[in-house]
């Protein structure tokens, strides 16, 4: 990715982050977002951690759904 690129990357967030933001304080925004970043941190976390208790069972956290036949033993 080229300089331009990136400064242009960098410009597009800002802008989006100044729409989402609307007339919000900047640190109010800042934690509202720090906490989504956190949240996210916890879940991809809970995702590595699930996904190796469930490598006996040669399958992924995120394949698990209420279709599959043995659901319930899952849960």
């Amino acid at each position: 990715m080229s300089e331009d690129h990136k400064k242009e990357l960098k410009k597009q967030l800002w802008n989006i982050a100044d729409t989402l933001r609307g007339k919000m304080n900047a640190d109010e925004f800042r934690d509202y977002i720090l906490g989504f970043i956190f949240y996210k941190y916890l879940s991809e976390k809970m995702e590595i951690f699930a996904d190796e208790i469930l490598k006996q069972d040669k399958i992924k956290f995120r394949q698990i759904n209420p279709s599959m036949l043995d659901f319930d033993e899952l849960y």
